[in-house]
């Protein structure tokens, strides 16, 4: 069996002495998988995601990591008025050196993997006026040129209209099914996890985590347990498959219009 792309074993991590963030954590990230990490804020995803791309180092325990990382923020703006394609060279920087030129391959490379995302003909487009789906996308594109190994996702589907939701889940699920990538994603939509996870940690608390596969671990009692909000873990057919999503419970009380005041005091 090869070994797998990430291992923590008892990982720990605190910003100020005894204050820890992280403590006490293992997981084991097979290659080619999509791995998602779920919990409410504040309990740690993000600074796991910054041990695992190297800008943090363990406080304690072990953390293995083999292959190319590339990390995918969230959604963001740059401050110049880079094209797609510029955005997507960068990911070559460690090939093309501090004062070359991009030679016709890196461009070419660039180039493919923006086809790749449905991108080739927003290439010289200014990346700050493509929408939110298509710029993440772009992201996508420059982990892809740059070679990587691991996708390190930071709720890769944030301040994203549902339409762009659904193509990013589609095109994370096909990186690890048809390029063998190996995905590790944060997410706040249990629905996203049990739509493209293979596996999952859900982070409950220092020193406090339950992993195994996404779908035996998503469970109502389980994300219930997690968010204190109420959840239901629906199936039904859709396009003649058997689906199953989660959708949380909004228990809120719509607001009363001013006529129905008045016809009340009335």
């Amino acid at each position: 069996m090869s070994e797998p792309a990430i291992s923590l074993s008892d990982l720990g991590y605190f910003y100020r002495p005894n204050q820890w963030v992280l403590r006490h954590c293992d997981m084991c990230v097979a290659r080619g998988r999509v791995f998602a990490l779920l919990g409410p804020n504040g309990r740690g995803k993000t600074t796991l995601l910054h041990l695992l791309i190297g800008a943090l180092k363990p406080c304690e325990g072990a953390l293995t990591v083999n292959g190319r990382i590339a990390f995918v923020p969230q959604l963001f703006e740059v401050t110049f008025d880079y094209t797609a394609l510029d955005m997507a060279l960068m990911g070559r920087a460690r090939k093309i050196g501090l004062f070359s030129q991009p030679s016709r391959a890196d461009e070419a490379a660039a180039l493919a993997a923006l086809d790749r995302f449905g991108l080739a003909d927003y290439a010289e487009r200014p990346f700050g006026e493509l929408s939110g789906g298509q710029r993440q996308l772009v992201i996508f594109a420059r982990a892809l040129v740059a070679e990587a190994d691991i996708l390190v996702l930071d709720e890769p589907t944030s301040a994203l209209d549902l339409e762009n939701q659904s193509l990013v889940l589609e095109r994370i699920s096909a990186l690890a099914r048809d390029d063998g990538l190996t995905i590790v994603m944060t997410t706040h939509h249990p629905h996203h996890a049990l739509a493209v996870a293979d596996e999952a940690l859900l982070m409950r608390g220092q020193g406090d985590y339950l992993g195994g596969r996404a779908r035996e671990i998503l469970t109502e009692d389980n994300l219930c347990s997690l968010y204190r909000a109420p959840l239901k873990r629906i199936a039904f057919e859709h396009d003649g498959r058997e689906i199953e999503t989660i959708t949380p419970i909004l228990m809120a009380k719509p607001a009363r219009h001013r006529s129905d005041e008045t016809l009340s005091a009335e």
